[in-house]
């Protein structure tokens, strides 16, 4: 074929360039038409009633002169970069647009290349995730973590800093996305956002249920303490009388041994490796201060629950749903007599070392023609919370519920008084509400 299939330059045939005067061969002549049919048949119709059948060439272009344009902007079209790369111009301007999504599942450690840009990642146990060093992977290199299972940990190369620091952990539950300036990597700081939050702590489920004399089962439910958040998708059952071990019928005491006539608080750990969630109980409320001695491995997130211990040194039994506990079987008596001045006690089955709202069973007995009170208060300096008064000409019992909040000790202030005659007082504690505990179910 005359046309040049590398250039597109097309040549006549031989013999087809006549002299004047000169009598026409038909066979050059004929074979010059036919030639000039059949490419005029290959060539693009400008209306565009047939299409290439064939890839189109452009030239390569530059981003002020594209090698595809339009007839009335020359400089918006496409060209191409260097290192092969497709570019877009507008007005002479370079438009960018970011590569397809590429999605992966890992389980280890990782170092993140230049060919992951736009990648996400999901990670479904601990990992450190290397970033390659930020002037190889170049300006607006972006990539994405998922923690889903484990935390994971960006690293970035060498002395170079994510968000200014050394690395950024992404716990387990969340994800990241990461941006290269070039010399450095950054975030949206939302991780950094939500740990600053505390107020966001919650706890949803995870109720004690009574076992045994010993042993207590956590129902399931979700913890999600400093931004960090465990699933307990199965009950477990855990032995007070023994030291923490993990799993169902492990170990519960974060150190010594079961003690009689005690508060323990049951705070949430979670394994630093795994992210599964376990549970463990301590003589400390604040989860600072919980023994780690065997806890190697595991972190402590927040407290959830209290136990109480009687003075049989048997778990004491309560119905618990939300934030409230209300007590199992005969009420315990915590004071009780003919009358008696302000004085502040410590109810035998409310928790010692926090504030709760205790909810009382109050019991004023007054003999013929007698009256009296029976107050309980917070503290001295507050205004009574909850009474029971009776002035009566027959003899009678009359018994109230009333709730009032304990100090942070745990302590109550009780007074009972004739005002004449005479008379019987008692309080009984029904159970308590722990509001210290973020529950999004509390009651």
């Amino acid at each position: 074929m005359p046309r040049n299939p590398s250039t597109g330059v097309y040549s006549k045939p031989a013999g087809t360039t006549p002299s004047v005067g000169q009598v026409i061969d038909p066979v050059p002549w004929n074979a010059l038409t036919t030639d000039l049919g059949n490419e005029i048949t290959n060539s693009l119709p400008r209306d565009g009633s047939a299409p290439m059948v064939a890839p189109l060439k452009a030239a390569s272009g530059t981003v002020s002169a594209p090698g595809i344009g339009f007839a009335s902007n020359p400089q918006t079209g496409m060209y191409l970069k260097g290192g092969g790369l497709l570019g877009f111009t507008q007005n002479g301007v370079d438009v960018s647009f970011d590569q397809a999504m590429i999605y992966a599942a890992k389980s280890g450690d990782y170092t993140a290349l230049a060919s992951d840009n736009n990648a996400v990642h999901r990670f479904t146990a601990a990992a450190i995730v290397t970033l390659t060093a930020a002037a190889t992977l170049g300006e607006n290199w972006h990539y994405t973590v998922i923690a889903d299972g484990a935390d994971v940990t960006i690293d970035p190369d060498g002395s170079e800093t994510i968000d200014g620091a050394a690395t950024l952990l992404v716990p387990n539950g969340y994800s990241v996305f990461i941006i290269c300036s070039g010399t450095a990597f950054f975030t949206n700081e939302l991780i950094a956002k939500i740990q600053a939050k505390s107020e966001i702590n919650n706890v949803t489920g995870c109720e004690t249920v009574y076992v045994s004399s010993t042993s207590i089962q956590m129902k399931t439910g979700n913890v999600f303490f400093n931004a960090k958040n465990v699933a307990y998708s199965s009950a477990l059952t855990k032995a007070l009388s023994a030291t923490f071990t993990a799993g169902n019928n492990g170990g519960f005491l974060d150190t010594g041994v079961m003690q009689a006539s005690k508060t323990y608080f049951v705070h949430s750990v979670r394994n630093l490796t795994t992210g599964a969630g376990d549970w463990v109980a301590s003589l400390q409320s604040s989860s600072a201060l919980v023994s780690t001695t065997n806890l190697a491995g595991w972190e402590v997130l927040g407290r959830v629950n209290v136990l109480l211990t009687t003075s049989g040194n048997v778990i004491r039994q309560y119905v618990q749903e939300g934030n409230e506990y209300r007590i199992v079987g005969t009420l315990v008596t915590e004071v009780s007599g003919a009358g008696w001045a302000p004085a502040d006690f410590q109810f035998i089955c409310l928790p010692v070392g926090i504030s709760t709202e205790a909810n009382l069973n109050l019991v004023n007995g007054q003999a013929v023609n007698s009256s009296g009170a029976l107050v309980i208060y917070t503290d001295a300096a507050s205004q009574f919370s909850t009474q029971l008064s009776v002035n009566v000409q027959s003899a009678v019992e009359v018994r109230t519920t009333g709730k009032v909040r304990t100090r942070s000790t745990g302590v109550l202030r009780a007074q009972a008084a004739e005002t004449v005659g005479s008379g019987n007082f008692a309080v009984q504690t029904l159970g308590f509400n722990d509001y210290t505990v973020p529950r999004m179910n509390g009651a």
